[in-house]
């Protein structure tokens, strides 16, 4: 099987109660392609900007990921500036400077267009529509969104979920898209719009995956310290696509197991800043943490 991503790459300002970083690598498709890695060999679609490091895209390359979708433009990579309080889960943009991102429209590389898994991650609805006309009938089609989609384009994004298997959204953004105060009423009324499984990220609570057929919780790691929160949602939908690809199976077992090794890619991204973890991360750290939560959650 094969895994496409469609996302931002991009630069990051983050402050935390325990420090700044400046212009540090992050983005959507970043984190997501990073996290996938450790399971098969994704291939990337997004821009950047002269100024984005070398040794990033070399960082992927080594990887095993595929680039060829990655364009570089003149002119400034995209960069967003946001601060965390006590409160990981809850943060504040600062700002947004969008730079080589405006106007762009993604293309794919004609050998990604027969790709098995398309993941539309966190960009435009109205573009995340464009592409899925230019891929040829993948097995599974997964996107992710914001609140500042949801308020601005939500007619949009209702119009990609009837076109999609999977959908991942944050509680608040689930009860924002679908007006319902209630998380499983929210899930369910969204799954009534097209998806057959919605995957609900509760953060430090971990994550619901909401079926038309199934329900499962899966807990988040149990972190005494987080370092920096961004990139953990785009982390887990690494590690639960990138899982699927490499088993080669859309079945409910898998699922589970996906939503496991999410939780673990999720929980490495968020111990130091930016992509840093995942550098020096093997994948045999990744196989004694799914373990670690096999027991956590074990009571036969």
């Amino acid at each position: 099987m094969s895994l496409v991503i469609i996302g931002t790459f991009n630069f990051d300002t983050i402050e935390t109660p325990r420090a700044r970083r400046e212009m540090i690598v992050g983005g959507s498709g970043t984190y997501c392609c990073l996290a996938a890695s450790f399971f098969t060999n994704p291939k990337i679609v997004g821009v950047v900007g002269e100024d984005f490091p070398e040794d990033t895209i070399e960082l992927f390359k080594k990887k095993g990921i595929d680039v060829q979708g990655l364009e570089i433009r003149s002119g400034k990579t995209f960069h967003w500036e946001g601060r965390y309080g006590d409160d990981p889960n809850k943060r504040t943009t600062i700002k947004t400077e969008v730079n080589v991102l405006k106007d762009y429209r993604p293309q794919l590389p004609v050998e990604y267009k027969t790709s098995d898994i398309v993941f539309l991650a966190n960009i435009d609805p109205e573009l995340q529509d464009d592409i899925l006309a230019q891929v040829q009938k993948p097995e599974l089609i997964a996107m992710d969104s914001m609140n500042f989609w949801i308020k601005s384009k939500a007619s949009s994004i209702f119009k990609v979920l009837e076109k999609v298997d999977v959908f991942f959204a944050n509680d608040e953004e689930v009860i924002m898209l679908a007006e319902e105060a209630n998380i499983v009423k929210a899930g369910k009324k969204i799954l009534e719009r097209g998806p057959s499984l919605i995957i609900i990220k509760k953060g430090e609570h971990g994550a619901l995956l909401l079926g038309k057929e199934f329900t499962f919780g899966v807990l988040a790691y149990l972190c005494e310290e987080v370092i920096d929160p961004t990139g953990a949602g785009d982390s887990f939908a690494g590690g639960f696509l990138g899982y699927l690809d490499r088993v080669k199976s859309f079945k409910e077992e898998e699922f589970r197991k996906a939503a496991v090794y999410g939780s673990v890619l999720a929980s490495f991204a968020i111990e130091d800043f930016g992509i840093d973890r995942f550098k020096s991360l093997s994948y045999s750290e990744i196989e004694k943490r799914f373990i670690e939560f096999k027991k956590m959650v074990s009571f036969l």
